[in-house]
């Protein structure tokens, strides 16, 4: 399958996620209660540091998410399936409670400065790990398959690369521009 396919398949898993999100009773919040708590925590001490450690911090994780995934997606390609649903589940259910609590257009301010970034890196690099985590798997079971898994893996690392990259700017806008519009 081509990686445009796949690309298509990384929109699906996100959008399923999105829907689960948008669908899941924000009563459901109470029992994350820690985990949101957490959050805050997270953010208020992103808040604390220099912006320039900030700025690394936010790539790091999300670079090495994406890393991960891709590493590990030839186990049946749950990681980056994992990765897209609950990211997009993550972003609908967020969303909708801070909707609840203070506006759309805040959540919209919070989330499309850097996300314009961020989500096309998400599905690139999804995509990627699904493409080359499904061409890992069929090599493993058919064996005339097993000569296209370096040109998959070569293929599939320069799209990952190219997703590692968007999260640069990604991570700069949401440390430097998005607390602006959210304040």
């Amino acid at each position: 399958m081509s990686y445009k396919k796949w690309v298509f398949v990384a929109i699906f898993l996100c959008g399923v996620g999105l829907v689960f999100g948008l669908s899941t009773p924000t009563s459901f919040a109470r029992l994350m209660s820690e985990d949101i708590t957490a959050l805050e925590e997270l953010v208020e001490f992103l808040a604390s540091l220099p912006s320039g450690v900030t700025v690394i911090f936010i790539f790091i994780k999300n670079a090495s998410a994406l890393l991960l995934s891709f590493i590990f997606s030839p186990i049946l390609c749950l990681p980056p399936i994992l990765a897209l649903t609950v990211n997009g589940w993550l972003l609908a259910f967020i969303s909708v409670l801070v909707s609840q609590e203070k506006s759309v257009g805040f959540v919209l301010a919070g989330l499309l400065p850097h996300g314009v970034f961020e989500l096309p890196a998400l599905i690139m690099g999804e995509a990627a790990a699904l493409s080359f985590g499904a061409v890992a798997i069929l090599a493993l079971f058919k064996k005339e398959r097993r000569s296209l898994l370096l040109p998959s893996l070569k293929l599939n690392l320069r799209y990952l690369m190219i997703a590692v990259a968007l999260l640069i700017p990604a991570a700069i806008i949401e440390t430097y521009v998005t607390p602006l519009l959210l304040t």
